[in-house]
């Protein structure tokens, strides 16, 4: 398969890393699918031009344990790839910063997916009441030049707390937050294609769109069998019942549901990565394969094509949490 140019690396906000328009997460992937079979998922993704790796992992208190990041130290031992050719992203979470900030935290995740330096960390939700942002900055920008992580965003922040971050990163003279990790798909739009996002996003601060296919849903797959992400706004069941439709704008371009709704998360202009599951080969290929209906489409077509599917609108705060 040829790359296709969208592909190519992006610049994540104005930090000096760049990445590909398509990313792989982990979560309920690895932990279901055979060894063999995904090593050889993993090593057709490098070569098909995908760097970035999301291998965060989600454990609850009193829940098994979750493994998807220790697999995937495994897989790239297995495959043969060396470090300099894929990136990894991982998540840290408010709830486990203390006294001694997120270092012990990083260590423990980097330990596990077994590298020295993440290239992108996450932060998890604001939940917490008690954090002090600017302790946060700082203490990202120490692990930054202590050359444990590379460059750093958030997961489902407000607009508000973002601009926050930014201007404490400026006034203390450190690098701020270069990325926001947002749900968006052909139904969830509200918050990424919003007004409060586009003056972040006019300021240099990149996307990373995910949940981009409602844990399967939208791809058709109406009642998953692993866990979905939250559902704000409780629209679940109006995205359910538009699946129907989806399918039949798909096939009305000759391509599956996923490939239409992979490729028009890419039509976003602020959008460096696109992050998606996998636990078969062919659901890369059919990732690869929406980069390219892009393409040959276009992207006002693809956009005004969906129009019809967008669930959130007018119903989730375009501010964000």
């Amino acid at each position: 398969m040829t790359i296709p140019a969208l592909l190519n690396r992006r610049m994540i906000g104005r930090s000096p890393v760049e990445t590909s328009a398509l990313s792989l997460g982990s979560w309920h992937t690895y932990d279901r699918m055979d060894f063999s079979d995904a090593v050889d998922l993993l090593q057709y993704a490098v070569q098909n031009g995908i760097t970035l790796f999301d291998v965060a992992a989600y454990g609850l208190p009193g829940a098994a344990p979750v493994h998807t990041d220790v697999l995937f130290s495994a897989m790239v031992r297995a495959a043969g790839i060396p470090r300099s050719d894929y990136q990894l992203s991982a998540k840290l979470w408010l709830e486990g910063f203390g006294d001694h900030g997120f270092r012990p935290q990083l260590e423990r995740a980097l330990l596990r997916a077994g590298v020295e330096y993440a290239d992108l960390v996450i932060l998890g939700d604001l939940r917490r009441t008690d954090l002090e942002l600017r302790d946060l900055v700082l203490d990202l920008a120490s692990l930054a030049d202590a050359g444990l992580i590379r460059t750093w965003g958030v997961n489902n922040w407000s607009t508000e707390n973002i601009r926050q971050l930014v201007e404490i990163a400026a006034i203390s003279g450190v690098s701020g937050p270069q990325i926001a990790q947002l749900k968006y798909s052909v139904a969830r739009r509200a918050i990424p294609d919003g007004a409060p996002f586009a003056e972040l996003f006019a300021a240099g601060l990149s996307m990373q769109a995910s949940d981009v296919l409602e844990g399967g849903i939208l791809a058709g797959n109406l009642a998953p069998d692993r866990e979905v992400g939250r559902d704000p706004g409780d629209i679940r069941e109006r995205i359910r019942a538009s699946v129907p439709a989806i399918a039949e704008a798909a096939g009305r371009l000759g391509v599956s549901p996923a490939q239409l709704c992979l490729a028009f998360t890419l039509t976003h202009p602020a959008n460096v990565s696109t992050l998606f599951g996998a636990s078969r080969l062919g659901q890369v290929t059919d990732a690869l394969e929406a980069v390219d209906l892009v393409h040959r489409v276009g992207a006002d077509e693809l956009r005004s094509l969906v129009e019809p599917f967008w669930a959130d609108n007018g119903i989730v705060d375009p501010a964000g949490p």
